[in-house]
């Protein structure tokens, strides 16, 4: 029996040691846990701008297409040979310029032929009015027949068409002869010449001579969304609309012109209008058939709230930025506006002063504490300067003074 009782209490102990053992380590645990101090996420690095106020210009933007003022497609109006061009090809012109000379020898010679023919029948003409004359005297005698006497005067109203008709050759032949000369109808450039010396020439043929285009000034033709009709049309209506157009993105010094012309009629299958704006073009910048950025300036907003375009984020709940409050980074929902020269419009939702982030805000959340860090290009700035006043000589004086 004390056997029994023995190993029944040295069980019990057993039992009771490895029941505390789980306990104990429990307990180790959760009291390692409580001395463990909560981490703090660090400051996200971020740049800023203080939101300003700026006149901004109210612009609508499209691609569009230069135009010559006018082009003509040189032709001939008379058959013959070639014989001399008088200009180089992509030379400029001037109103009024020679431009072919076709071989004149023909024209020469049906022009002489018909004043031949009118001074002929200028002759006939003359004698049938002094017949005329004469058979009147003696028609007052009865001397000769009413028939004779009005066959007399049938023969001189014939003559006189006759004549009439000959100073119509000889002016067409001289028309003809005048034809052979080319002269300049505008003032342009010129474009490939299509015939040469010697060739043999058709009158009024499907193929132009030469193509000449008037490039001072020229049309910038495009197309704008239906919609903005209404608003093109009222600003056109208080005065002039300025046009810019740039022929790359990194034009700095866009070319200036007027809107001019406003389709009368909407393209029903891509609903839009088309319009035209005229530019001086003084320095020929702009090219018939190149392919250029159009800005129209519609109005002008004063003292509009701004900031930096890469500031504005879009999200679920529409556009937004993030403000720094103290050392944390509040969302901000804003309405915003147009768009220029990389600043963007913020007619609500902040106030000017404010400062927005630019950089760095794929890393936040709100609430999240930030750390404001300088640009780039203010950072080797201040570096350059520093670097200017470490290299800077000492004065000899202050060098002496040390010295003693």
């Amino acid at each position: 029996m004390k056997i029994l009782r023995g190993k029944s209490s040295f069980l019990r102990s057993l039992l009771l040691i490895v029941l505390c053992i789980p306990a104990m380590f429990l307990l180790d645990v959760c009291s390692n846990k409580k001395s463990e101090q909560p981490k703090t996420a660090p400051a996200a690095p971020v740049t800023v701008e203080a939101a300003g106020r700026k006149t901004m210009p109210v612009q609508l933007r499209a691609i569009g297409n230069v135009e010559a003022y006018a082009s003509v497609q040189i032709k001939s109006r008379v058959a013959g040979e070639l014989t001399k061009v008088h200009f180089r090809e992509g030379q400029d012109v001037n109103k009024g310029d020679l431009l072919f000379t076709i071989d004149p020898r023909p024209f020469k010679a049906a022009l002489e032929s018909a004043q031949a023919n009118q001074a002929r029948d200028t002759a006939l003409a003359k004698k049938a009015d002094e017949d005329v004359k004469r058979y009147t005297e003696l028609m007052k005698e009865e001397l000769v027949s009413r028939d004779r006497y009005e066959q007399v005067i049938a023969n001189a109203e014939a003559m006189k068409a006759t004549v009439n008709a000959d100073k119509a050759a000889v002016e067409n032949a001289r028309l003809q002869l005048n034809y052979c000369t080319i002269y300049a109808p505008i003032s342009g450039r010129t474009g490939s010449l299509l015939v040469n010396e010697g060739n043999q020439i058709k009158a009024n043929d499907d193929k132009p001579m030469v193509v000449i285009y008037q490039m001072q000034p020229v049309y910038v033709a495009f197309s704008v969304p239906e919609q903005n009709l209404s608003e093109i049309k009222k600003f056109m209506s208080r005065g002039k609309l300025g046009v810019e157009a740039y022929i790359s993105g990194e034009d700095k010094s866009p070319v200036q012109g007027v809107l001019t012309f406003i389709d009368n009629a909407v393209d029903t299958s891509t609903g839009t209008i088309m319009m035209k704006a005229t530019f001086d073009n003084r320095e020929r910048t702009l090219w018939p058939g190149q392919f250029v950025t159009v800005r129209i300036t519609l109005a002008t907003i004063h003292d509009a709230v701004v900031v930096p375009a890469q500031a504005v984020q879009t999200g679920q709940q529409g556009q937004f930025v993030f403000v720094v409050k103290g050392d944390a980074a509040e969302l901000r929902t804003v309405t915003t506006g147009i768009t220029h020269k990389e600043m963007t419009v913020i007619e609500k939702g902040l106030a000017p002063g404010e400062q927005v982030i630019t950089d760095g805000q794929m890393r936040l959340a709100p609430g999240a504490k930030v750390e404001i860090k300088q640009p780039q290009g203010a950072e080797s700035k201040e570096q350059g300067t520093e670097k200017k006043q470490k290299e800077q000589p000492t004065p000899r004086g202050i060098a002496g003074d040390k010295a003693k």
